[in-house]
């Protein structure tokens, strides 16, 4: 583990993600805002995360920003199973031996890290993954340390799961009328379990951040702060996102320029689908088959991010030369696209295909950083959620923002979406008026989403807020 910084200095932040992609790039990304205003970030997980962390963030180089500091803190070896395609479930239950291990023994280290930073700054700040409440609990022992829970998930996702706590509590509020949505399906047993062993540690915390931006989803975000105090004060909210660059060159800093993007470059502005289910969703080859061929009788543009799911430790098999190849497309299926469509098979850069003129609709999985990205860049969304958050974030774009169309029901998330279903869909989007009427909405909607990072704006308000209260 890397040792903290000796020197005494006023404030210091240490950020506890979960070990999971998605939670991981957002706190870093909040470490590069954070380092900006010259407040010490010190990023503690496992040495195995810290890389997968560093190796996969776009946008920006964190070994060129000093202040942040990562220390690898020790975790025995942990179970990696494969994902599983088939489960009718389609969380990633193959992760929960990595999220289980992290909490199980991350504990201790971080205790010793937090006990050795209040010993040099006169406050320390603890921004601990709402998942790994934990580090709020040890926070207590410190008189000059102080936790906030950081919301990796939608404001709409939050308030939604607590809608009924709010409503009786505020009995004349009014709130929003948008479809009800079941949440059966969207976590496996172990995993809802994993979150009540985490939630009941969120009482000491002395505050709440998301990473969402008040033009985005602001009557969300105010129905949160409606939630009754249990005999507290009611904690502050910060609302800091988004987190990822908001501008993006396009060159590829030191790892070079991705191939997909050169072929981008070829394509007419706003012409091409970015189809990608993120790093934890698994596909059968019966469902991969009817994708396939739904995007090509589109006979829209496509590039298509095709890989299998993230395992709980990225690197177990980078070095087994008797890799499989996963996720077979039918036969001849890429030589018969013409240059009409391109098939990614590594791990992609999100942010720089988004950001990309060629790109005018997204398929996604609509996890939480994939549509703040999306929105963040303009881009509308077709919607195919697959677990977690991800169906409430699909009401929200499609019912709420009317940004996107729906590919994927929710209520039929066992049936495989046939080719047809996926041809419409994709035309919906690309290839209609009302999709050019998404599109001039998401735009908008991009365009008011940077104004909010923009001097005076209200996520660049709420971040120099913060950081004016953790330096008091």
């Amino acid at each position: 583990m890397e040792n903290p910084v000796r020197e005494t200095v006023t404030v210091a932040i240490i950020m506890v993600p979960l070990p999971a992609q998605g939670h991981l790039n957002q706190l870093l990304h909040f470490s590069r805002l954070i380092s900006s205003h010259g407040v010490p970030v010190h990023f503690a997980t496992s040495a195995t995360h810290n890389r997968q962390a560093k190796t996969r963030i776009q946008g920006w180089d964190p070994l060129t920003i000093s202040n942040i500091h990562f220390h690898d803190l020790p975790l025995p070896p942990f179970p990696v199973p494969p994902p599983d395609p088939k489960s009718r479930n389609k969380f990633p239950a193959h992760l929960q031996p990595a999220l289980d291990a992290a909490v199980l023994h991350l504990r201790q280290p971080f205790s010793a890290l937090l006990r050795s930073l209040c010993s040099t700054a006169r406050r320390v700040a603890v921004i601990h993954d709402g998942l790994m409440s934990f580090a709020a609990e040890e926070s207590t022992a410190h008189p000059n340390a102080e936790a906030y829970a950081f919301h990796c998930i939608s404001a709409f996702a939050s308030s939604s799961s607590k809608m009924d706590l709010i409503r009786s509590s505020n009995k004349e509020l009014k709130l929003p009328i948008l479809p009800a949505i079941s949440l059966e399906g969207c976590f496996t047993d172990q995993f809802a379990d994993f979150k009540s062993s985490q939630k009941e540690m969120l009482k000491y915390d002395a505050g709440h951040l998301y990473n969402s931006c008040q033009v985005v989803e602001g009557e969300f975000l105010d129905l949160l702060t409606k939630l009754p105090s249990n005999g507290k004060r009611q904690l502050r909210p910060w609302v800091v996102g988004p987190l990822n660059p908001i501008i993006i060159d396009g060159h590829g800093g030191s790892r070079g320029r991705h191939e997909c993007l050169e072929w981008l470059d070829k394509q007419p502005p706003r012409s091409v689908l970015y189809v990608s289910f993120g790093s934890n969703s698994s596909l059968t080859e019966e469902q991969i088959y009817e994708l396939a061929m739904g995007l090509k009788q589109s006979e829209q543009t496509f590039i298509w991010v095709l890989r299998e799911a993230d395992r709980g430790d990225i690197f177990a098999r980078e070095n087994d030369v008797k890799k499989i190849e996963k996720y077979k497309l039918p036969e001849n299926y890429e030589l018969g696209l013409n240059g009409v469509g391109m098939v990614v098979r590594d791990w992609a850069p999100q942010l720089e295909i988004l950001a990309h003129q060629s790109i005018g609709g997204f398929l996604s999985h609509c996890g939480w950083n994939s549509c703040m990205e999306s929105m963040s860049f303009g881009v509308p969304l077709a919607t195919w959620p697959m677990h977690s958050d991800q169906p409430l974030n699909a009401v929200l774009v499609t019912e709420y923002l009317k940004i996107g169309v729906q590919v994927r029901e929710w209520a039929r998330r066992e049936e495989i979406v046939g080719s047809a279903d996926v041809e419409v869909g994709v035309r919906r989007l690309m290839g209609t008026e009302e999709g050019k009427e998404m599109r001039s909405r998401a735009e908008e909607l991009g365009g008011a989403i940077r104004e909010a990072w923009s001097e005076g704006g209200s996520s660049r308000e709420d971040l120099e807020s913060f950081i004016a209260h953790i330096s008091r």
